[in-house]
């Protein structure tokens, strides 16, 4: 659940005793669209990071933006899954920087923390578009795992972003383990403590200390969360849960018919109209 192999690797082409041991290989998702495809112009901004790892971004002008919004993806994806959201925020007069984490499409690295050590790549990320638009006010925006890192980094790295939406982020790491072995029909306990301990064992973090619910609380900005009424992977308690730790301004929106996907591909006209009010009052005489 960690570790990413190049696209082309696959499970028939690994030896045995491999997928015995550690399992099928998880695919390093890459770009398959670009902004273009979504009729949106773009530059493509290289984010410098110690020991020669980097970020990189995609940055959507707009001529006449009202402020930024910088944009994380989930688990097991890149940043072309935020284009819906990108295409919507660019009719609401936004300018956008879509950011890959390392392990991710054009970013460096092969491995995912699930939110723990991407909390440093929020910080980068906001931190270099803070130098980009000085003069414009920032919202954060993470989907599912971006939105456990956004977060984080408000917890740890003390950032204050203008306003934050989030879309369906997990309460506890080990929570959200459990979810995705029951969709695979496979037993939770004691599965979900093991890999979360041996996750953090390879990697260097202690995954039973990464919990949203303990980072709402440093939350001090305006906070938009939405989530699917359907969603299999984050359940409305775990929503509930951080949404009652929060000690600043929130709101929660759900989305009926959606599970856990991109809300904006969704209902595009929900997500539209409720994340533009939310933005337009949040940021509304913000530098």
């Amino acid at each position: 659940m960690t570790h990413f192999v190049p696209d082309g690797i696959t499970s028939s082409t690994m030896p045995g005793i491999v997928r015995l041991a550690f399992g099928a290989p998880m695919q390093r998702v890459e770009n398959r669209r670009t902004p273009s495809d979504a009729g949106l112009a773009y530059e493509v901004r290289r984010i410098a990071l110690a020991d020669d790892a980097w970020l990189e971004t995609w940055v959507v002008p707009h001529a006449e933006a009202r402020g930024v919004v910088v944009m994380f993806h989930g688990y097991a994806a890149s940043k072309a899954s935020l284009l819906p959201a990108a295409v919507l925020l660019h009719r609401l007069g936004y300018a956008t920087m879509l950011v890959d984490f390392q392990g991710a499409g054009g970013s460096s690295g092969t491995t995912t923390t699930l939110g723990m050590r991407e909390a440093d790549d929020v910080a980068a990320a906001f931190a270099f578009a803070v130098r980009r638009w000085p003069t414009l006010p920032i919202a954060l925006y993470g989907a599912s795992m971006g939105g456990t890192a956004v977060m984080r980094s408000m917890a740890i790295h003390q950032l204050r972003p203008a306003a934050i939406v989030l879309e369906s982020p997990f309460d506890r790491a080990v929570q959200a383990v459990r979810n995705r072995l029951a969709l695979h029909s496979l037993p939770a306990f004691p599965l979900a403590e093991l890999l979360v301990f041996w996750g953090g064992v390879q990697l260097g973090f202690n995954g039973f200390q990464h919990n949203t619910v303990d980072y709402a609380r440093e939350v001090t900005c305006p906070t938009l969360i939405l989530h699917g009424g359907r969603d299999s992977r984050v359940s409305m308690g775990e929503i509930e849960a951080i949404t009652a730790n929060l000690r600043s301004p929130h709101e929660l929106v759900t989305f009926p018919q959606a599970g856990h996907e991109a809300l904006a591909a969704v209902d595009p006209a929900h997500w539209q109209a409720r994340v533009g009010q939310f933005l337009a009052q949040a940021l509304a005489g913000r530098t």
